[in-house]
């Protein structure tokens, strides 16, 4: 096999895609674009700049490989995984369709429950909010956060906890339990899908719940995990952000912050807060407007405790919007993160 050709381990997949990518020509790749996320994009186009030349051999191995990765694609939709091997042992031999239909396997099958993925949460609720907390973990880490946060404030506050913990320490789920699975749900939509083992739930899955579920059963969870299993909540502590963390912005970041915040929310919200929130809040608003607020404390009476929680969760929301925008940075884990 020529040097550098697309069939190398050395040639990186991104790599692969970048001269496929310039093999097809701008217009072609603006289509293609138009179906791929943001980060996706960026990769690709700084990897797209970044290939000065590509042999003639090497394009037409990586074209050549897109194309059976294609029609093995075609095929398992046909017929499924044995349909496809069968097939493509016949075009392209043995050995080279055991490694086409191996990249299909460990990238680019439909995910399981790609059909509870498209039925609303209201309606999922239903169906599942009865079946044992390892089978609701096992659904919740296939679908999106949104969605799944909204099947985790439904569930009896007893249960909450116990599904997110098995989330979090979910590794490996093998394809016959997913199946069985599945059948639960068959009522509703059929598709059973063969793959191979999937890496799923983790720290990161629940946090993303976590993330999007309301304060008061974000608090109930992670209550309960601090008391049942304190190390994974500390993990996951380290990778979410909740209003008392408002303590790891330095000041110009909280200054920042509180431009977008109405004095009212922020009024509220320290209501239930400790002293070191209060205070570090409190000193980077004007003395004038630092009086204000604590009169409006002072004054407000007493204040349902759901309205507190209502009123952190904005400010939460708005610097979970200033960080994905790039405006903040948020030293997680204690680290020596910088921040701005």
């Amino acid at each position: 096999m020529p040097k550098n050709s697309g069939n190398e381990p050395g040639l990186r997949g991104l790599q692969k895609a970048a001269i496929l990518l310039i093999a097809l020509g701008p217009e072609r790749s603006a289509g293609i674009f138009k179906h791929l996320k943001e980060d996706e994009i960026e990769e690709l186009t700084l990897e797209i700049a970044n290939t000065r030349s590509v042999t003639p051999q090497v394009k037409e191995d990586v074209i050549n490989e897109f194309y059976e990765v294609c029609l093995a694609q075609q095929y398992i939709a046909e017929g499924g995984i044995t349909y496809a091997r069968d097939l493509l042992e016949k075009a392209l031999g043995s050995e080279k369709a055991m490694d086409v239909i191996g990249k299909l396997t460990a990238s680019l099958q439909v995910k399981p429950f790609e059909f509870v993925r498209k039925t609303d949460a209201t309606q999922l609720i239903n169906f599942i909010q009865d079946e044992h907390p390892q089978t609701i973990a096992l659904i919740l880490s296939y679908l999106a956060p949104q969605q799944a946060a909204m099947i985790v404030s439904a569930l009896p506050p007893e249960r909450q906890a116990d599904v997110a913990r098995r989330i979090a320490v979910m590794d490996r789920t093998s394809p016959d339990v997913i199946k069985e699975v599945e059948k639960v749900l068959e009522s509703k939509v059929a598709s059973l899908v063969n793959q191979d083992y999937t890496i799923i739930g983790g720290v990161d899955a629940v946090v993303e719940i976590l993330n999007t579920v309301d304060r008061g059963t974000e608090r109930h969870i992670m209550e309960t995990l601090e008391t049942e299993e304190p190390e994974l909540a500390e993990e996951i502590r380290k990778k979410m952000f909740v209003f008392e963390d408002i303590l790891l912005l330095d000041d110009r970041a909280i200054q920042r912050v509180l431009r977008d915040v109405e004095n009212n929310d922020l009024a509220v919200a320290l209501k239930n807060a400790n002293e070191e929130v209060q205070g570090k809040i409190l000193n980077n608003v004007s003395k004038r407007l630092a009086v204000m607020i604590k009169e409006d404390m002072e004054f407000m009476g007493p204040v349902r405790m759901k309205d507190v929680e209502e009123a952190q969760q904005k400010i939460v929301n708005i610097i979970r919007k200033l960080e994905d925008s790039g405006e903040i940075v948020i030293s997680r884990g204690g680290g020596d993160e910088i921040v701005v």
